[in-house]
C-alpha cells in the first residue's frame, strides 16, 4: 500500500515492481545484482483516482505512460535495490500530487492603450532602420 495524501492511497494489486541488472557503473556488482527497479502503476484502471486527475497524470507521464494505460518509472540510480525501491515509489508519489493540482483558468485580458503604442512606435523604428538599409546610390 503506497499512501499519497490523507485521502488517495494506492492499493497493492495495482502497483507491480521488477527487478533487473542496472545499467553503468558498479564493477563486478553490476553483473550480478539486480538492483534497478521498474515500478508499474495501472493508473488507467485504478479506482483511487478521479478521472481528471488521470488525465493530468498522462499528460505529465509522456513517455512513461503506456498504452494500455500504466505508468512505467525505472530506477538505478543507486547501488541498493531497496533505494532504488523507494526512489521510484517517490517518484510515483510525487507525479501524482502533481496530477492532484488542478490548473488555474486564464483569465484573458486586453492590451493596455500605452502598450499598444509602444509596439507601434518600436515596430516603426525597426521599419525605419531597415528602410535605411539596401544599395547605396553612387551618384547621389
Amino acid at each position: 500500500m503506497l499512501r499519497i495524501t490523507n485521502d488517495i492511497t494506492l492499493q497493492d494489486w495495482e502497483l507491480t515492481e521488477s527487478f533487473m541488472r542496472a545499467s553503468g557503473p558498479g564493477g563486478q556488482n553490476v553483473n550480478k545484482v539486480s538492483s534497478a527497479v521498474e515500478l508499474r502503476f495501472e493508473a488507467a484502471r485504478s479506482p483511487s483516482l478521479p478521472p481528471p486527475v488521470k488525465t493530468r497524470l498522462k499528460r505529465l507521464a509522456g513517455r512513461r505512460w503506456t498504452l494500455d494505460g500504466a505508468l512505467v518509472i525505472q530506477c538505478d540510480e543507486t547501488r541498493s535495490q531497496a533505494r532504488n525501491r523507494d526512489i521510484a515509489r517517490d517518484r510515483l508519489a510525487d507525479l501524482i500530487r502533481k496530477a492532484l493540482v488542478a490548473p488555474k483558468r486564464r483569465i484573458a485580458t486586453k492590451p493596455t492603450l500605452g502598450s499598444k503604442i509602444r509596439r507601434l512606435k518600436s515596430k516603426k523604428v525597426r521599419g525605419d532602420v531597415k528602410a535605411l538599409r539596401g544599395r547605396v546610390d553612387p551618384e547621389g
